[in-house]
Order: C-alpha cells, then sequence, then structure tokens
C-alpha cells in the first residue's frame, strides 16, 4: 500500500492490527494532552524563507557520532515490533540501512539486539533501560558491545511507566508470539489485571537510577551514551558535565508524564545550554519534510521518528518503513530547496518564527 504523507499512515494502518495493539502504539498517557501538543507544537513554528539562492545542488547528508548518515533521519526506539509485522525489528533495521541512516533497537524489541545488527548500515544504536538487578544490564550491555553495536541511548524519562489508560482498559498484553527477546531471562508477561506492560516494568525496572550511575554504565559498557529524555537546560548542561556524548530532547511521545512540554518547544532552551559541545537530537511529533527543518533550525542536529515507522510497518513490513524515511528525506529536500539552503549548516534560526 502506498500513502502521500506521514500525516495519512495511523489511520491506514489502524484496520490492519487488533485493537489492543494499536492503542499500544497509539496511545499516550492520561489524557494524551502532550501526546496531541507534539504535533500541533511544529504547526505553531513558521519559516522565513530565503530566496535568489542557486540551490541546484542540494546535500543532506550528515555525521553523528561518527556515522556517515544519508539525511538527519534516525528511527526511534519503539518496543514489540513484531505486534506490527512478522519480521518486526528486522524488517526496519533494513529499511534503515536501505535509506542510509541509524536504527535505534529498544530493549524490549522481538527480535534480539544479535539477530538484528547484521542487518544494519551504519551500526545501530541500543536504548537500555536499567534493570533492578544489575547483572542482567550488565550482561544485556556486553551482548550489544560484542555485537557492534555503536552508542547506548539511556532513556532517562522513565522512572515508571507513565499511566497510559488505553493500555489499562485493554489490559494489554503482547500476544504469546512476541516476546522480550533481550530485557530479562523469561520474556513472558504475567497474569495481572490492568496492563501487563506496566507490571513487568515495575517490577523490573530500577527507579532509583541518578547521575552517579553514569559513572557504572561506563565501567561495564565502553560504548557512548546518548542520553533521552531530556527537557530542561540545567540537566542539559549536567548531561556535558557528566561527559555523555548526545541527548535526544523527548518526552517520550507523550506516553509518560501527561502536559510536558513538547519536545519541538523544549529544543531551544537545551541546545543553548549545550553550546555545540555534543549533538542534540529530538523526536516525538515529525511528520513533516519541514517538521525535520524547524527541528534543526531550533538546534537539532537530527531527528528520529516513531509511530509513523510503526505504522508503514504494518502497512507493507520493509517497504513501508522504507518510504516512511524516504517521504521524509524528500520532503527535507523539497523544504530545504524552498528556504533557500543547499546543505543542513544553511539551515539557520533565522528561518523560524516561533
Amino acid at each position: 500500500m502506498t500513502f502521500v504523507n506521514l500525516l495519512e499512515l495511523e489511520a491506514l494502518a489502524r484496520p490492519c492490527l487488533p485493537t489492543a495493539v494499536f492503542d499500544y502504539f497509539a496511545g499516550g498517557a492520561h489524557d494524551e494532552i502532550t501526546l496531541g501538543e507534539n504535533r500541533r507544537a511544529y504547526d505553531t513554528v513558521m519559516l522565513r524563507p530565503r530566496v535568489l539562492v542557486d540551490v541546484r545542488h542540494r546535500d543532506l547528508s550528515t555525521t553523528l557520532l561518527g556515522a556517515r548518515l544519508s539525511c538527519p533521519v534516525l528511527v526511534a526506539p519503539m518496543a514489540l515490533q513484531g505486534m506490527a509485522h512478522a519480521d518486526g525489528e528486522l524488517a526496519t533495521a533494513r529499511a534503515a540501512t536501505s535509506v542510509g541512516t541509524i536504527v535505534t533497537v529498544s530493549t524490549l524489541s522481538s527480535v534480539p539486539a544479535e539477530d538484528i545488527r547484521p542487518a544494519c548500515t551504519p551500526a545501530p544504536w541500543y536504548q537500555v533501560y536499567v534493570h533492578q538487578d544489575r547483572g542482567i544490564t550488565t550482561e544485556i550491555l556486553g551482548r550489544v558491545s560484542a555485537a557492534g553495536y555503536a552508542a547506548l541511548v539511556l532513556t532517562v524519562d522513565t522512572p515508571v511507566l507513565g499511566r497510559r489508560e488505553r493500555d489499562v482498559r485493554n489490559a494489554f498484553r503482547p500476544p504469546p508470539s512476541v516476546v522480550f527477546t533481550n530485557a530479562a531471562p523469561s520474556g513472558t508477561m504475567p497474569a495481572a489485571q490492568e496492563s501487563k506492560l506496566a507490571e513487568y516494568f515495575t517490577a523490573r525496572h530500577d527507579a532509583g537510577v541518578t547521575w552517579k550511575d553514569l559513572e557504572w554504565l561506563r565501567r561495564v559498557c565502553s560504548l557512548p551514551i546518548v542520553l533521552k529524555g531530556v527537557v530542561r537546560a540545567d540537566d542539559a548542561a549536567r548531561a556535558v558535565e557528566h561527559g555523555v556524548d548526545g541527548l535526544i530532547v523527548s518526552n517520550h511521545g507523550g506516553r509518560q508524564l501527561d502536559t510536558t512540554v513538547p519536545a519541538i518547544r523544549a529544543l531551544p532552551e537545551v541546545s543553548d545550554a549545550v553550546h555545540g559541545r555534543i549533538p542534540v537530537l529530538v523526536d516525538g511529533g515529525v511528520r513533516r519534510g519541514t517538521d525535520v527543518l524547524k527541528a534543526i533550525a531550533l538546534g537539532a542536529c537530527a531527528v528520529l521518528v516513531g509511530r509513523p515507522v510503526l505504522w508503514g510497518l504494518a502497512l507493507d513490513g520493509e517497504a513501508g518503513v522504507r518510504q516512511v524515511l524516504t517521504t521524509l528525506r524528500d520532503e527535507l529536500d523539497t523544504a530545504m530547496a524552498l528556504c533557500g539552503c543547499r546543505t543542513l549548516g544553511e539551515i539557520t534560526r533565522d528561518l523560524v518564527v516561533e
């Protein structure tokens, strides 16, 4: 199935998925205000294009933590992609490779990390949660390091799981055929009320992780560390002081604390606090090439896209994900031409009005 733009995808994918699975992918925390604002906030940022610039030749490529990418659009970490398509994370990884960008593999992926790695060029990043049993986390990090992953993405906005009321109503649990292949010795769900995912997460996740644990993380794994979930300037500055290698401005796609500031609104203060010392990325609500351009103008070096990848995966597997990524890339190329930008470096803050 083909589509014209990413805004169409959710409605197209809905009939392809069981209700509980669709709601798990689509839903947010509580009243889903942040979920909606992530998208609407991009629409409030206006563009001020330059004119009479020779834009016959444009270069969308960039370098991120040593990897050369064809465009500044990465795939965000998303759990249990096997619920969207039988090939799950493998299809997503192959699509990202075909476009020349990075895929971030979730701790809660439905395909083992080692099986995903050969499908990826550039090398993937691995998103990590810290388990109460640090031995489990150490074992996982040893596996991904040995497999050749390029970076760790430590999610820092999830000391506990946000209350996702769609999942509560559905008593969400993955189908028996889809398990957490990396997260723990037992990848199965407990039998319980409300969201089984929430109970599973609470029973295993360490809510006591602090800044000092970055030292422990470095001792057990030498990969670069990117913090995902930063929305404040003071946290961004502190991250630089602690020697992290990158930041992702994110509110977890509106799935954690409802009424959290939209990521694109938080981006400028985080970027300003970092002062270019480490790369800053942003996720949440990216649906158009103009969104990518706006994010770069406001201080990001790249964006990560999440739910549209899942919808493309549900619709047409690897080909669907590829079309999602190429659509964003092509729209960014058009937006750059119309804004008088030949390279990503020419996308500057004077192009936007907030």
